[in-house]
């Protein structure tokens, strides 16, 4: 299938569109065709989905075994509670990165490889912003019933802001540094 998507319809892009991009314009460009450059966005976006889907797929399974231990039943109402948005954060964020599967195997075929590689990253950046959200909420329920401590805000914010560090702000960063691409 994904041959067909590669060739169906395949034309050379006129040279103005040829090698766009940061990469071009120092002098480092790729010489590729819309279709090409899709194909090489479209490989390199399922290799990024698939480590997001492994940790979140984890964690929402063991999230869902939680519920039916001895423990849970003597859990607070605020406990239940966060577990419950835990639950559906860690739905949604499995239900955003598995998304891209879904929509590429429904366009395949149709030439719309360069809307099903813009679709696919936004669902897969939603479903990393799910995901964070899940991980902090699942942090906070998780040091919550280990220790009732005052500091388990303040630990859940400091790596809450290690994520926000790590996962956005260094890339964002290094995005604004090093390229000229808004």
């Amino acid at each position: 299938m994904q041959g067909n998507d590669r060739t169906e319809g395949r034309h050379e892009a006129p040279e103005a569109v040829r090698g766009q991009g940061s990469d071009q314009d120092k002098g480092q460009g790729r010489d590729e065709t819309s279709e090409e450059r899709a194909d090489r966005q479209w490989q390199e976006l399922v290799q990024e989905i698939r480590v997001a889907q492994t940790g979140v797929q984890i964690l929402f399974g063991f999230l869902l075994t939680v519920v039916f231990t001895p423990h849970f039943q003597g859990l607070p109402q605020t406990d239940k509670t966060i577990y419950i948005v835990t639950v559906v954060l860690g739905a949604l964020a499995t239900g955003a990165l598995i998304a891209p599967v879904a929509f590429h195997r429904i366009v395949s075929g149709r030439r719309l490889k360069l809307q099903a590689v813009t679709w696919a990253s936004r669902l897969t950046f939603l479903g990393i912003v799910l995901l964070l959200a899940t991980l902090v909420s699942a942090l906070f329920l998780i040091l919550r019933v280990a220790t009732n401590n005052a500091l388990v805000p303040w630990l859940v914010a400091g790596v809450a802001l290690w994520y926000l560090l790590c996962w956005f702000a260094l890339p964002l960063w290094a995005r604004v540094r090093y390229t000229s691409d808004p």
